[in-house]
């Protein structure tokens, strides 16, 4: 329950910022993404039905070097959410910059669909060293 309260802060803050407003997660979409360190695969992130998931691979639970998000502090469980996280919504930068708004029209990209942002501007971020990459 405190967990469920802290994701809604966090997405409430997360959204309420620059240009984060409007996002949602679309329905009926699916999507997949690997949370890397380097060469390590971290985890990996799923949308489908609605539902964000995120899980940590063998690989990373194999490793002993870093140490679990602290968002997700339990290797082996799979998370999931209706929201997506703010670990990862912060990757999307404030959408009301005009060199933002530029990329956001000339790609022709909606700026209310958390997975097509992520797509687009999640893979690195100044607050994290983790890479966020598009599924195959």
């Amino acid at each position: 329950m405190l967990e469920k309260a802290k994701n809604k802060l966090f997405k409430y803050l997360n959204q309420h910022s620059e240009g984060h407003e409007d996002l949602e997660t679309p329905s009926g979409i699916k999507a997949e993404f690997e949370l890397k360190y380097k060469s390590l695969t971290v985890g990996y992130l799923e949308l489908k039905d609605g539902i964000w998931k995120f899980s940590y691979s063998d690989e990373f639970k194999e490793q002993d070097e870093l140490r679990p998000i602290v968002q997700f502090p339990d290797t082996n469980k799979v998370y999931e959410n209706e929201e997506l996280w703010p670990f990862f919504t912060i990757r999307i930068p404030g959408l009301n910059q005009p060199e933002i708004e530029n990329i956001l029209e000339s790609e022709n990209i909606d700026r209310s669909n958390e997975v097509e942002l992520l797509k687009r501007f999640g893979e690195k971020t100044i607050s994290n060293p983790y890479e966020l990459v598009g599924a195959a």
